[in-house]
């Protein structure tokens, strides 16, 4: 028996790209906590398809789909010594670790992103994750 439904949102629909997915991260960040916001100083966030090498080998991951994102920078208590040609604080999503986990679970797409930047700068800064959590409702 042939069968219809509305599936038209979805039969001519892409996974997001990378610009579409770090878009959707710069505007999580806005929705987070300016106090939150404030503890990573200039904070870059991108997105790449999968780790680098050097990060695959440096945090001995087994698959290029066991990582979602990446703090690179320094915390509130490294700060206050920068040193000489140091960059800004950088977080890294990596898109397709985090479309596998999208198809994996039942969460919305921002609401992953979210959680990914939330954890990747909390717990570089020290935030335990009862305070993470209270971030991730009052980003709502």
């Amino acid at each position: 028996m042939a069968r219809i439904f509305d599936t038209s949102a979805w039969r001519d629909a892409f996974s997001p790209s990378l610009a579409e997915l770090e878009m959707l991260a710069i505007e999580a960040y806005a929705h987070l906590p300016e106090e939150f916001r404030q503890l990573t100083g200039e904070v870059v966030i991108q997105v790449a398809d999968f780790p680098t090498e050097e990060v695959m080998d440096s945090l001995s991951l087994e698959t290029e789909f066991d990582l979602l994102g990446l703090f690179e920078g320094r915390g509130i208590a490294e700060r206050w010594n920068p040193q000489t040609g140091e960059g800004p604080n950088r977080v890294t999503l990596y898109r397709r670790a985090i479309l596998d986990y999208w198809a994996e679970n039942e969460e919305t797409l921002g609401d992953i992103v979210t959680h990914v930047l939330i954890h990747e700068i909390g717990h570089h800064f020290g935030l335990s994750d009862d305070d993470m959590e209270t971030l991730e409702e009052q980003a709502g």
